[in-house]
């Protein structure tokens, strides 16, 4: 019996409610990958609360975003933090004091501050001594747990002697120092041990709190604090020793006073910086390598988000890197806010003027909602609660319905009114305004891009072939370096043909018979032998994408006995 592969490889649909968020937050790593969040509580966790208008004033929505991107049916979405350039790192040490632990928090912001720290006397390891066999060099019942380095105490029952761990090897143990006394013990319960010199570390900030156990200052240690620490979500810690340890406990070297059973750490210096230095490149950010990007530069890594958003940001710099950044990867659509203080029609135009770009849509106005945080009403950028409705109507009816007619979620009104008159000069010029219906609540009321190609003017159709392209890319890997031979394009064209089949069911493509909804061409008709020798395996697909209904006309006539 043996298996082989002769049809299509099932293809799966990529996700398109997965969001990608940027902007100012409490807290949160500001290089490297954007974080997970899967809810608002999640969101508190990693990045922090409700950002005060004092403070932060036009760049504190990301927060308020978030919130209402989980409110109006989004599931999951990817974060990335930015921060003032003048923002400062709470630490327990200033330029001119290094402690033996210096310790900073995990990112910038005066969220550090509220960090403490206690570091509390433990052992990992303790064994009596079976014989000495030579000055300072013992035979011990287990030398597991004894490192060269450690610093060790040998209890008596009276007193306690200090030393470090020259070797430790075969149950032998090498001292600095020969112990004084009768140090051999035999006994089933040994009264005169020999004890690890650690530590527990406790850090503690608002309702969380992170346990390191017995932990060591010894860089040779696996138990070294240093490495121990470094998965911290709230510090980083640097060990500074001095240079004579040896009859020194670790909590008497860190705290620098003999006999001290436990040692409180505060930190201090954290700074939010100021809104006054941020600037366009502050979101644009950096390209320094992988895991040390910044701004919108961090989703480069990311292969999972399909929607964008910058929540409240409306610098035109920013916003056009954004659509920049969506347009290069093909994989994903921005989503952005018009300035609020541009009410007036000419003002909306004049900033929808900025953008054309079929990888984009603007929505207006400004969401009134509630703000636990000064327990009133403000108005909030719509592009969060916009990216929300994104996926809920994915999740609903999928990608090929047009995300307009549907209620706002948690909106309690508009920072402006737009009658009909204003929807039928804003929408076709690539304006989606949220308007209020009586009876009907608040609902996007457009679904067009800021692209002037008629071709993709709508929102669903550019989304759907964003779809369509990367599920056909992730689920046909598995052709590369396959024989370039009749029978793998025949395999890449039943494949593709099952996905199109389930696509045209589900109601994504025009046409009563496939054949009208799609076509697929993978022969010599699309490849030359130029093409086949230098490897190319070319595949052309056709797809007639669903448009929506902007505007139902119904025609009426009056009746008469001629007209029957």
């Amino acid at each position: 019996m043996e298996e082989f592969e002769s049809g299509g490889r099932p293809m799966e649909g990529v996700s398109t409610s997965t969001a990608g968020f940027l902007g100012l937050a409490e807290r949160g790593a500001i290089e490297g990958l954007p974080e997970l969040v899967t809810n608002f509580g999640d969101f508190q966790r990693k990045f922090g609360s409700y950002l005060s208008e004092n403070a932060f004033g036009d760049y504190r929505f990301l927060a308020y975003a978030v919130e209402h991107f989980f409110i109006n049916g989004g599931s999951r979405c990817f974060v990335m933090r930015v921060a003032p350039p003048d923002a400062k790192t709470s630490s327990n040490f200033t330029d001119k004091d290094q402690p033996v632990l210096a310790i900073s928090a995990k990112n910038p912001g005066i969220w550090g501050d509220k960090i403490r720290i206690i570091a509390i006397p433990a052992s990992k390891a303790k064994t009596p001594i079976f014989e000495v066999i030579d000055g300072a060099h013992y035979k011990v019942k287990n030398n597991a747990g004894f490192f060269p380095g450690d610093v060790i105490a040998f209890d008596d029952g009276e007193y306690l002697q200090y030393r470090t761990v020259l070797k430790s090897q075969d149950n032998e143990i090498t001292l600095s120092g020969a112990l004084e006394g009768d140090v051999v013990d035999k006994a089933m319960l040994p009264s005169r041990t020999m004890t690890t010199c650690d530590f527990t570390l406790q850090v503690f900030y608002e309702g969380d709190s992170e346990i390191y156990e017995k932990v060591s200052l010894n860089p040779a240690a696996p138990n070294f604090v240093e490495k121990r620490v470094a998965k911290s979500n709230l510090i980083n810690i640097k060990v500074n020793l001095p240079a004579d340890t040896e009859d020194s406990t670790p909590i008497e070297i860190i705290s620098g006073e003999e006999g001290k059973d436990a040692h409180w750490i505060y930190l201090f210096g954290g700074s939010d910086g100021s809104v006054a230095s941020l600037s366009a490149a502050d979101f644009l950010g950096e390209d320094r390598g992988p895991g040390k990007r910044t701004g919108i530069q961090a989703f480069i890594d990311n292969d999972v988000v399909s929607l964008m958003a910058v929540p409240g940001v409306v610098d035109p710099n920013v916003q056009l890197g954004l659509v920049a950044h969506c347009e290069n990867l093909t994989s994903r659509f921005a989503v952005l806010d018009i300035p609020r203080d541009k009410k007036k029609v000419s003002d909306v135009e004049s900033h929808r003027n900025i953008f054309d770009s079929h990888y984009a849509a603007l929505y207006h106005p400004w969401l009134q909602v509630f703000d636990p945080l000064d327990k009133r009403n403000i108005y909030i950028p719509p592009s969060g609660s916009v990216v929300g409705i994104y996926a809920r109507s994915d999740n609903t009816r999928g990608v090929h319905k047009a995300p307009a007619n549907e209620v706002v979620r948690a909106c309690v009104g508009l920072d402006c009114q737009y009658n009909k008159g204003e929807q039928d000069i804003l929408n076709p010029k690539g304006v989606n305004l949220i308007r209020f219906f009586p009876g009907q609540g608040i609902r996007v009321w457009g679904a067009r891009t800021c692209s002037s190609n008629s071709l993709w003017r709508y929102v669903n159709v550019r989304r759907l072939f964003v779809f369509v392209e990367q599920s056909i890319k992730n689920g046909s890997s598995w052709v590369v370096f396959e024989p370039n031979d009749e029978a793998l394009w025949a395999r890449v064209s039943r494949t593709i043909y099952s996905f199109l089949m389930g696509v045209w069911r589900s109601g994504a493509l025009m046409g009563t018979t496939q054949d009208e909804a799609f076509f697929i061409k993978c022969d010599r008709s699309t490849m030359s032998q130029d093409d086949i020798d230098n490897g190319r395996l070319i595949c052309v697909i056709g797809i007639a994408p669903v448009k929506p209904a902007e505007f139902v006309i119904f025609r009426i006539t009056q009746k008469t006995r001629d007209s029957e």
